[in-house]
């Protein structure tokens, strides 16, 4: 593609590069410059004009954006591509789920000309219907097909979306003595209803190893939370040994996002069971959202896969914290 200044009468069907404003109404950036277009520039004393012309082997900006877009979503994958405009195609996402990015693919393709961008949420990131997963941005006019060609084989594939595939969720609350109850009921219950999860069942019992044992083992549901009345501090807690007690075992406990330190994870026959961290009283995020949105998804979670949380698990304070990260200096005697 050829880019500069072109004299007006040469200019014909070339792309403008800068808007232009006319009496008659402006000439906006992209057009296609029409032999009209330019008896307007030379009446108002236009002697030259800013433009970009394609070459051959060139692909005009938004054929570019949309060949790309196409190549990097898996099919039928629960993702949408936008109508290409001024050479960007956002990628939506259709329901709520994870975006799922093979990020070294993407970093190739970002890497093939720098008139090719692609812009995308960090890896599992949770999404609800409409967000947008990313965005392929064409910078220049037009670009060579041939790079177009090579950021598509790089990135074919790229970007995939996990739906959710578990429908129903149980809540086991314990209580001790003067404790908060199933406050954060609501909060949880908020967090399924994004991932269209249904909060079947919520029981409060004892904390207690065996009381909580038997409510587990009473759950039907696939996905089993607990939310301990105290927090939970040692892998040989009440709660993760009442997993075990109950026939489960504990895949990992303790997680390095803050907050949410205080999460285990573990499994039971065919169900998923997350110990929440009482953090998840509050709606604002913390490391349980992660994680309960790739369990909702279908997607595997190792103990080394939250250890890997922890690059960026430092998240916003909570200010009903009992007790904030950094504590508060002493007071100064009046």
């Amino acid at each position: 593609m050829k880019f500069g200044s072109c004299p007006v009468a040469e200019a014909e069907g070339t792309i403008l590069a800068h808007s232009v404003a006319l009496p008659g109404g402006r000439l906006r950036k992209g057009r296609l410059l029409t032999a009209g277009d330019l008896e307007k520039l030379a009446a108002e004393g236009h002697g030259h004009v800013t433009v970009a012309r394609l070459e051959p082997g060139d692909l005009d900006e938004n054929a570019a954006a949309a060949r790309l877009a196409e190549a990097l979503m898996v099919p039928d994958a629960g993702l949408a591509a936008g109508r290409a405009f001024t050479g960007r195609v956002n990628l939506t996402a259709e329901g709520p789920g994870v975006a799922l990015l093979d990020v070294a693919a993407l970093n190739a393709v970002n890497a093939v000309n720098p008139m090719i961008t692609l812009a995308t949420v960090p890896p599992f990131q949770q999404m609800a219907a409409g967000g947008m997963v990313a965005t392929i941005k064409i910078i220049s006019y037009a670009v060579p097909e041939a790079d177009v060609e090579r950021a598509c084989a790089a990135g074919r594939g790229a970007i995939r979306f996990a739906q959710p595939r578990m429908k129903r969720a149980a809540l086991i609350v314990t209580d001790i003595p003067g404790g908060v109850g199933d406050k954060g009921r609501d909060a949880i219950a908020a967090r399924l209803e994004a991932l269209d999860v249904e909060l079947a069942t919520v029981r409060r019992v004892p904390h207690r190893t065996q009381a909580l044992a038997e409510a587990i083992a009473d759950c039907g549901e696939e996905l089993v939370l607990i939310l301990t009345g105290s927090a939970t501090s040692d892998p040989d807690d009440v709660a993760p040994a009442a997993l075990r007690a109950a026939g489960g075992r504990v895949e990992r406990f303790g997680m390095p996002v803050d907050p949410g330190n205080l999460l285990f994870i573990g499994q039971r026959g065919a169900q998923s069971v997350i110990g929440l961290p009482g953090c998840a009283r509050s709606p604002a995020l913390n490391g349980a959202d992660w994680v309960l949105s790739r369990v909702v998804c279908g997607l595997e979670v190792t103990g080394a896969d939250i250890a890997a949380m922890g690059v960026g698990g430092l998240l916003k304070e909570i200010p009903t914290r009992p007790q904030p990260r950094a504590p508060r200096a002493p007071s100064t005697p009046a």
